[in-house]
């Protein structure tokens, strides 16, 4: 008929099926494998940029001990017994040996925590007090490790003895031994670390039980204003080692972090650096000491 289209002499062809089974495998496959490749490449750049940011903490709070030393001739002291909390006089905090709480406490003032160190808002000084170990300060937390973090503390010693919301901290200062930068109740002045401000530990991460964070555990809940304790003081005299995962803490009162391989430390001279977990003992112990006429060099952790 005038006008109708003649049939086609090519073939029609049939239309696309849906995936096979074993080609639907195989896609999953490399999914799986280019997932299997993404994972650990997005796992390190995430830990690089906590890294940094945990040596950027140690920085704040390494410049604050020297604003503090500015201010008063001497670093801060490691405050009293671990059931001490901050010291009020007539509404202002103590200062020096007079300080029962520890370093964390003291250093607010120069890394912007001067409300909590007011213990702002408190009616009497047992409100301040309570202010103060209950505000949470995120330069005190590692992002490696755990974002801020409170817990509930507990003790007829502590405060009125009621429970009291305590801010933590995963950072500590050397050293437990009394022979580094902050000792038991006493402040060290800049002249008495003899060793060298380069090569004299400062503060540094502190190794802790993750089961547990949290959660109260000996080192970690009267938080970053105590006293002379394992929460913020940590032995220069034992090797440092990463975290680990138990029912229970071990008592050790090391040094280390969740960061892999090595550790972050700042030094007296404000510098921040990371040492391994395989340093030696030897070499550690005399990191943490301010005046054993033993220097350390860079190469030696």
């Amino acid at each position: 008929m005038k006008g109708s289209t003649p049939p086609s002499s090519a073939p029609r062809q049939a239309g696309r099926g849906a995936f096979t089974l074993i080609e639907l495998l195989v896609v999953i496959a490399v999914i799986a494998i280019l997932i299997g490749l993404l994972l650990p490449a997005v796992q390190k750049i995430r830990e690089a940029a906590n890294r940094l940011s945990c040596q950027n903490h140690l920085k704040q709070l390494a410049l604050g001990f020297h604003n503090h030393h500015d201010a008063h001739q001497y670093f801060p002291g490691g405050g009293a017994d671990w059931w001490s909390f901050p010291k009020y006089v007539s509404g202002n905090p103590a200062v020096g040996a007079d300080q029962d709480a520890g370093w964390g406490y003291q250093v607010l003032p120069y890394v912007e925590g001067d409300n909590a160190w007011r213990g702002a808002g408190g009616a009497t000084d047992l409100d301040r007090a309570r202010v103060a170990v209950g505000t949470v300060n995120k330069l005190f937390f590692c992002p490696s490790r755990r974002a801020p973090q409170t817990t509930t503390f507990s003790d007829p010693s502590y405060l009125d003895g009621n429970p009291t919301r305590t801010a933590l901290c995963d950072y500590a200062a050397g050293n437990y031994e009394e022979t580094g930068v902050v000792r038991y109740r006493q402040p060290v002045t800049l002249a008495e670390v003899t060793d060298g401000t380069t090569s004299t530990l400062l503060l540094g991460d502190k190794r802790m039980n993750r089961a547990l964070l949290g959660r109260l555990q000996k080192d970690d809940d009267t938080g970053y204003t105590s006293g002379f304790d394992a929460d913020v003081v940590r032995k220069t005299t034992e090797a440092p080692a990463p975290d680990y995962t138990a029912p229970t803490g071990d008592g050790k009162l090391l040094f280390g972090s969740s960061h892999p391989g090595r550790f972050n430390v700042a030094f007296v001279d404000g510098s921040v650096r990371s040492v391994s977990y395989t340093v030696s003992v030897a070499v550690f112990t005399r990191l943490g000491a301010r005046a054993d006429g033993q220097v350390v060099g860079d190469g030696d952790y």
